[in-house]
């Protein structure tokens, strides 16, 4: 079983592997450029860009972190992490992921286009209003990321209504992804919720839109698991976790070799100020947080708005926003490290262009 190619509104995907948006720092231009050379769709994340290159774009920095929602989603290092993917990946498609549950959702969804790229996701909430703030880039594709056919309905009806059109596609993120689930703690582990349970479900209700392309995401990890999907109807996957294990990946080495070192029960669910449940490696800053030892709760960044600005952080005992910058500054102790379930399995690192022919390889 060969790969087809994926198409998303304008755009054509040679392979259809979309490399999951990981921030801070984790999918800028290295990883996302090298992904898309590869045929792929490299994803960069707009998390925390106002830490590109040691912060050199942030206007104001409080604490030594930038200050207010407008410097930790810099518009002026979006931009620079676009033309610096593009000097790797030339035309081929680009993508970005632009969480709906961040403060400045529609000003960073505008900055993402007018940069340059040609494909938005979207996830950690369901973007109703998303059309809105691309009606002047009728080229760039929209695609969603949700978690049950009730949910794509709902999204659906909203959009054709509103807006007069539907996604160009759609992701179905499983409860075994890294970061951020799309259901609650408990949920995670019930059957129903399951990718492949999830699948066939969300598939029949996109024929009735115009059949349209669904991507599985959450706990793929080899070829074996991409043409299983693609064999259940999925026109093409996300997979993050293996790209952290790429030369390319902007993370730190650290981070590298967390993944490599971690071992099976080592991949855990924990409580996030977002209010869903984020899987990662249980490092040093878990203990930290149980034992309350963690670094205060400031809110510098202002960087989701279920947090409150700082109230829920301090329920759960961490700010996310400086974990994850601290995981991209490569501070193994304070650091918040991300990582699929099967994040254990990671034994080396690869380049880009060596993963995407493995992943691609036909092997029937």
């Amino acid at each position: 079983m060969s790969l087809p190619a994926l198409k998303i509104g304008k755009h054509e995907i040679k392979v259809p592997i979309i490399q999951g948006g990981m921030g801070v720092g984790i999918s800028w231009d290295k990883l996302a450029g090298s992904v898309s050379a590869e045929g792929g769709l490299g994803v960069i994340s707009s998390v925390g860009t106002g830490y590109y290159q040691n912060k050199e774009f942030a206007e104001k920095l409080s604490f030594g972190r930038p200050f207010g929602s407008d410097n930790f989603y810099s518009k002026a290092a979006l931009c620079e992490i676009v033309k610096n993917a593009r000097k790797i990946c030339g035309n081929a498609p680009l993508g970005m992921n632009v969480l709906y549950a961040i403060n400045d959702y529609g000003r960073v969804v505008r900055d993402s286009c007018e940069a340059g790229v040609d494909i938005i996701i979207t996830g950690a909430g369901l973007p109703t209003n998303m059309p809105e703030f691309t009606e002047d880039f009728p080229d760039v594709a929209l695609v969603p990321i949700v978690s049950s056919a009730k949910a794509l309905r709902i999204l659906n009806k909203r959009w054709e209504g509103r807006y007069k059109r539907i996604p160009d596609a759609v992701i179905v993120e499983g409860p075994l992804s890294g970061g951020h689930q799309g259901v609650q703690f408990e949920d995670c582990y019930k059957e129903e919720y399951q990718l492949e349970n999830l699948i066939p479900e969300v598939i029949e209700e996109a024929k009735k839109w115009g059949n349209i392309p669904v991507i599985a995401a959450g706990g793929i990890w080899d070829s074996s698991d991409i043409k299983k999907f693609m064999a259940m109807g999925s026109a093409g996957v996300q997979m993050g976790t293996r790209f952290i294990a790429t030369h390319e990946c902007d993370a730190p080495q650290v981070f590298k070799d967390i993944l490599i070192n971690a071992k099976e029960e080592d991949i855990v669910l924990l409580k996030s100020p977002v209010g869903y449940p984020a899987r990662g490696v249980r490092t040093k800053l878990l203990e930290l947080v149980e034992a309350k030892k963690a670094p205060e709760v400031k809110c510098i960044s202002n960087c989701v708005a279920p947090c409150h600005q700082g109230v829920e952080a301090k329920a759960v005992g961490y700010c996310i926003a400086d974990r994850l910058a601290d995981a991209a500054l490569g501070d193994a102790k304070l650091g918040l490290y991300f990582s699929g379930s099967n994040g254990y399995r990671v034994e080396s690192i690869v380049s880009v262009k060596e993963l995407m022919k493995e992943l691609s390889q036909d092997d029937n």
